[in-house]
Formats: C-alpha cells, structure tokens, sequence
C-alpha cells in the first residue's frame, strides 16, 4: 500500500529545477525595465519568496500598482514561454511510481496551469490529476488553505492521506492550515535560514529526491 494516497506537489524547485534558469532571470528583466537599480542575487531571491513570498514583496515592498503587476506578468510569461524546466531525476521517479501504484499526483503551485502541464508533458511525466497555479483567486491560492481543501473534496480524502512537499513557507503554511502533513523539499537552494526553518519546523525534510523516495516507499 502507499504510504500517502495523495502526493500534493509544489512545482517549480520541487519537481522542476526552474528558479534559476527561468523565475529569477526573468525577475531581473522585470527589474532592469521597471525597477532600475533593484537587483538581488539568487539566494536573495529565494530568501523574498519563501518570507513574505513574491506577490506581498511585489505588492507591499515595491508598491508595484496594478497595471504595473500586469506587465511584469507578460515578462514572466514570455520567460516561462520559451523555456521548459528539466525535471530532477529522482522526482520523475517518485511520480511516475506513485502513479504506477494506483495513487494520485496533485499540483499546487504559483506557476501557471498550462505551463505546469505543459512541463509535465515534455518531461515524459505522468499528467497531475489536479492542477490549481496562479490563475486561481488571490484567496484560492497558497497559502490559502483551499486547493488542498478542495483536493480532499475531490477525491474523497482525508488530511492525512495527502502529502504536501513544497520547498517553500507558503506551502507549508497551506499545509499546517489544511492539517495535510507536509514534506520540506530542500534540494534546490542553499540558503541556511530556510533550511533550518525546515528543519525546525517539518517533521519532514528532506536534501534530494531520493531521500524523499525512500521516505515514501521504502
């Protein structure tokens, strides 16, 4: 039997090594055509996206006004366009088998849904069962607690049957509000605040994909 009959995986830098080749780069041409003189290194980018998270820094920190969010969205989006993020190996492993096994793949995430799938795909990867990304509500977005409130729904589960593996606090946050256990995916960065807020607080954490592996099937 599985351990979880629902994997809820976050995206990018859980499942596709992107932030380095897509998200940040493209958030240095936001900055370079918006914001000249804002510039920060990747690890520091890391550091705004796991706390306060990347729309309350746009929003809050560099007042980004709402035509404004809508420009830096095409830029993101002409980024993520014309580059397809490669999936870390034991990731495709651990997807593949927990479909193979019966189980259901999830996807939350702050990526779009047709870029989501569309990575899957070209990675060989088994389609998610459910996809909620950036195209949902402000409120039905991580951290809110709702896609994984409405994953349960879906499929009949209970909190306990899904695991949420994210790199990031908003989707533990989402986690600890939903009271899905949650898996800290620490393999794409190494900023040692982050980690030692995973370590402290999941019970879960894990350096690569194969120790998650063998966490979920032995």
């Amino acid at each position: 039997m599985l351990r979880y009959p629902c994997l809820v995986l976050d995206h990018d830098d859980t499942v596709m090594d992107s932030t380095a080749h897509i998200h940040y780069p493209a958030f240095l041409d936001e900055m370079q055509q918006m914001r000249p003189g804002v510039w920060m290194s990747l690890q520091d980018y890391f550091r705004i996206n796991f706390d306060p998270g990347f729309l309350p820094y746009m929003t809050d920190v560099l007042h980004f006004t709402d035509e404004e969010m809508k420009q830096e969205y095409e830029i993101w989006q002409s980024w993520v366009r014309r580059t397809v993020p490669k999936v870390y190996p034991g990731m495709a492993e651990i997807i593949r088998r927990q479909k193979a096994e019966g189980g259901y793949v999830c996807v939350v995430s702050h990526s779009m849904d047709f870029n989501i799938r569309r990575d899957y795909r070209e990675n060989g990867l088994p389609e998610p069962d459910i996809v909620f990304g950036w195209e949902q509500p402000h409120d039905r977005r991580k951290p809110e607690p709702w896609p994984l409130q409405e994953i349960m729904r879906r499929l009949g589960l209970k909190p306990e049957e899904l695991l949420m593996v994210d790199d990031l606090k908003p989707g533990f946050d989402m986690a600890q509000a939903a009271g899905v256990p949650f898996a800290a995916a620490c393999w794409a960065y190494d900023v040692p605040e982050i980690k030692a807020f995973m370590a402290k607080y999941s019970k879960l954490c894990f350096d690569t994909p194969e120790e998650l592996g063998k966490y979920l099937f032995g």
